[in-house]
């Protein structure tokens, strides 16, 4: 059976909530909004492939963790649905990027093999431990500070990114095998998810006005970000002091290698997601999970318990 847990959560989202949710990193504010967006959008893909691939699972422990997998992706979607909400309030124009995010992906399930879109879905989820690693790490620097609704909503999710870190990859390998398959089509999938986030910084470009999301959204798409540092590496262009810092400017340099050594060896054919180094913030949000304590809000909730004490 799986390990994995279906945790109900509750987010107040009821309220209007800011684009920019962090206001010490406008950049990492819109990284984690367009991440909700990809959110709603992926998740659903994989609730529907999942479900076409479980009547061809005949091992009851692979059936099991594929059954867990998808309710927690599930639960994922619902509550970034309403974070989304949230920010429609505000940016009415944001359901159409929303729309057309969905549309993307509705197509590629339309026109697609369940083994492709099983390789999309184990190869992006074997990105997420060592990126997600690096920003739990970091979590006071990224987080801390910022609408806790919204940090308490990504702490969780990233979590229980890293507690089914293994789920894709064992469906993949119980349906469609091949490890090297997984590689080929990986061109596809990075082109496909670029387009995606085009559609995405292309929209809140259009939706948000610019001193409220206080970056250039498509100027955060790394392609463009990686074609900028090269032509200053290449003093091309002269440095621009108003330029707005980087979503991971605090984050020491070692870190963000390791991280995009690890993101690339995952998608090495016989990569095994169970072995990569964990954030040590999982097992501190688990803890205070498993304690009864408030996780949904995350820093007043610690805030709160520190003042008890005190008490």
């Amino acid at each position: 059976m799986t390990d994995l847990e279906i945790r109900r959560a509750q987010f107040d989202f009821d309220d209007d909530v800011p684009f920019i949710w962090n206001p010490g990193n406008p950049a990492f504010s819109f990284s984690m909004n367009a991440t909700s967006i990809i959110a709603v959008c992926f998740e659903k893909m994989i609730v529907a492939a999942v479900q076409e691939a479980l009547p061809l699972i005949s091992d009851t422990a692979v059936a099991a963790e594929a059954d867990a997998f998808l309710r927690q992706e599930a639960q994922h979607a619902r509550s970034h649905r309403r974070h989304l909400q949230a920010l429609n309030r505000r940016y009415p124009g944001l359901q159409e990027t929303l729309d057309a995010a969905i549309n993307h992906y509705d197509k590629l399930t339309a026109t697609t093999p369940l083994a492709y879109r099983l390789a999309y879905i184990a190869d992006l989820e074997a990105t997420f431990t060592p990126s997600m690693k690096m920003m739990l790490d970091n979590e006071a620097l990224l987080f801390r500070g910022g609408d806790d609704r919204v940090a308490s909503l990504f702490l969780w999710h990233f979590v229980e990114e890293v507690e089914h870190r293994s789920s894709a990859l064992i469906i993949y390998d119980a349906v469609v095998g091949k490890p090297w398959y997984r590689v080929r089509v990986l061109p596809s999938v990075v082109r496909h998810l670029g387009e995606v986030i085009t559609i995405i910084a292309d929209g809140v470009n259009d939706s948000v006005p610019e001193d409220e999301r206080g970056v250039d959204a498509g100027a955060m798409m790394r392609t463009v970000r990686m074609r900028r540092a090269v032509r200053r590496w290449l003093r091309l262009d002269p440095p621009d002091p108003d330029a707005t810092p980087p979503s991971y400017a605090g984050i020491r340099r070692r870190e963000k290698i390791i991280a995009v050594v690890n993101v690339l060896l995952s998608q090495t054919p016989f990569h095994k997601p169970a072995n990569s180094p964990l954030p040590e913030f999982a097992d501190r949000w688990l803890a205070r999970y498993r304690a009864g304590d408030d996780v949904w809000h995350w820093y007043t909730s610690e805030l709160a318990g520190k003042d008890g004490n005190r008490g």
